[in-house]
């Protein structure tokens, strides 16, 4: 009876081993090594190690490292008891399972977290909860509930007062005379690429932002290419000059801005890392760094529409309606909507839009970083990735993880 006993607790603990996705070419070998501030973002074979500890990388963008605090009061991430039955479906692919994403995409951490209830956490490449995974763009998103909080506060008077008006040194250019909407909507008319080769606008950006901090940087972009407010193009120049938009507005960086207001109040369990250029300005477009589980109680404060659902008070963490407008497709103008903004996703305000009757939005970073949500579900699930091209529609990532979310959806409800 105890060796029948021995075999299904091995069977238990072993059933959802596999080898992870290429990771040789990923640094398995090396024991994944962290990058330093040269090749950290384009070399894969640091990218894990690098993706896990951007924090700790000497010398990124000659700046340094704001720090968020996290909670007194974390929120509780009860474990259901047994993982739901999850299947998925793509191409003529059926009745896949969870084992069989992990198995074809480079993910390093995945959640899923319903009615405040984790019930699905797993980590590859050697990963642990206690790693602090790298945001990229998502922390765009994060930037925006900035915005919000600030305009609730009155330390913003209105959307559509000029950047300059709240960070004078960006008087005379471009993204100065851009008004706080149209930065968040992505829509400043610029003449920009960014198509991470190393050799587009953002990557000249960046160069500019280590020698002379963001707010020297935005003198280099000086054309538009369109008037602002007509057109979405992502760049990701917008949302650092709205870290400089914030420091002006409230006399403090976003991170200390936000420790108290937000990190704190969805009741954080670990601090976050936010890296900064030479001057203490978050680069705001990315470069936020904070635990799988932390990801997991902002996305649940999200899918709740601003509120902490374990505080009996129903407190505003973010104002409803500002979060609303910014993350509902009917609320947008019809150019920012889905198959308008892009093909697929729209885009509110530094939030990725799904189609659909429902209200569901996104997070979204290169390489694979995400959260989707569904507020009627009360549905999250997160994810951090290695994935092999910046941008997750160049390879298998960008359909498979919609066909996987559709199927998480679709377990509970429908699409």
């Amino acid at each position: 009876m105890r060796r029948f006993v021995a075999v299904i607790i091995i069977l238990a603990c072993t059933q959802f081993a596999h080898a992870a996705l290429d990771e040789d070419k990923l640094g398995k070998a090396q024991g994944y090594p962290m990058g330093t501030a040269k090749n950290w973002f384009f070399d894969e074979s640091v990218r894990v190690g690098s993706f896990t500890a951007q924090g700790e990388i000497p010398g990124i963008a000659n700046g340094s490292v704001n720090v968020l605090s996290p909670s007194d009061n974390p929120m509780p991430l009860p474990h259901a008891k047994e993982e739901p039955p999850y299947r998925w479906a793509v191409g003529n692919k059926k009745d896949l399972s969870v084992a069989d994403y992990l198995s074809r995409q480079r993910i390093m951490g995945l959640l899923i977290i319903k009615d405040g209830v984790i019930q699905l956490e797993r980590y590859q490449y050697e990963r642990k909860p206690e790693h602090r995974f790298l945001s990229n763009s998502m922390a765009k998103s994060i930037v925006s509930l900035a915005i919000g909080i600030a305009l609730r506060e009155g330390k913003i008077k209105s959307l559509d007062d000029r950047a300059d008006h709240y960070a004078p040194k960006l008087a005379g250019t471009l993204f100065g005379e851009t008004t706080i909407r149209n930065l968040l909507r992505m829509a400043s008319g610029a003449r920009y690429t960014e198509e991470y080769d190393g050799k587009d606008d953002a990557a000249r950006f960046s160069a500019a932002i280590q020698r002379e901090g963001i707010e020297g940087a935005a003198r280099i972009v000086t054309e538009r290419e369109y008037p602002q407010g007509i057109r979405f193009s992502y760049n990701s120049a917008h949302t650092h000059v709205l870290s400089a938009v914030l420091r002006g507005a409230t006399g403090m960086s976003v991170s200390e801005y936000l420790t108290p207001r937000l990190w704190k109040a969805i009741g954080a369990e670990t601090s976050a890392l936010w890296r900064t250029d030479k001057t203490g300005l978050e680069m705001a477009g990315g470069n936020f760094n904070a635990t799988l589980r932390d990801y997991g109680r902002l996305g649940i404060v999200l899918a709740n529409d601003g509120v902490r659902p374990d505080d009996p008070q129903r407190k505003e963490i973010v104002p409803r309606e500002y979060l609303l407008d910014a993350t509902d497709w009917r609320r947008v103008p019809e150019i920012f909507q889905p198959g308008k903004a892009t093909p697929y996703y729209g885009y509110g305000s530094q939030f990725w839009l799904f189609p659909g009757k429902q209200r569901r939005f996104a997070l979204i970073g290169v390489y694979g970083q995400m959260i989707f949500l569904d507020p009627q579900l009360k549905l999250v699930m997160v994810q951090t990735a290695a994935n092999a091209t910046p941008k997750s529609w160049k390879n298998s990532l960008g359909l498979e993880v919609d066909a996987f979310w559709r199927g998480i959806v679709c377990y509970y409800g429908k699409w």
